[in-house]
């Protein structure tokens, strides 16, 4: 059995309300999962709570406080389709404050493909019983 190279992408993006988007865009890819996660960068940390660096308020120019950060595991094949789909959604991310995505090598992967396979297994059988109850039900006396 040939393993197929999986990778971690991690996108931090400064634009959480094109997450929606971006989660559809994968879905239509084949991701099949991503962890969502709230998250803050340095400089507006250090502004607001190191008085020092208070100076580095005037240079972030994003009105909201947080970003996101998107974690999936993913096939090699799937990488350059996932980042132009993030590009697409946020813009061009060699812009300052529009985000970073980045991929590391995964060597190993517990249990996902597990989830993934019951899930899909459990949807058959619910297709199959919905399946078998419209096959029992008798349309002819409605």
């Amino acid at each position: 059995m040939t393993r197929v190279p999986m990778h971690l992408l991690i996108a931090v993006l400064n634009a959480p309300d094109k997450l929606d988007s971006i989660l559809a865009g994968f879905v239509e890819l084949g991701v099949r999962g991503a962890t969502v996660i709230h998250s803050e960068g340095m400089g507006r940390v250090l502004s607001h709570d190191i008085p020092i660096f208070a100076g580095l308020q005037t240079l972030i120019n994003r009105s909201g406080p947080e970003n996101r950060t998107i974690l999936t595991v993913i096939s090699a094949d799937l990488i350059d389709p996932v980042i132009s789909l993030i590009q697409e959604s946020c813009g061009d991310l060699e812009k300052p404050a529009t985000g970073i995505i980045f991929t590391l090598p995964v060597d190993r992967v517990v249990l996902a493909t597990g989830i993934i396979a019951s899930t899909e297994e459990k949807v058959r059988e619910l297709r199959g019983r919905c399946n078998d109850l419209a096959s029992q039900i008798d349309l002819s006396e409605v």
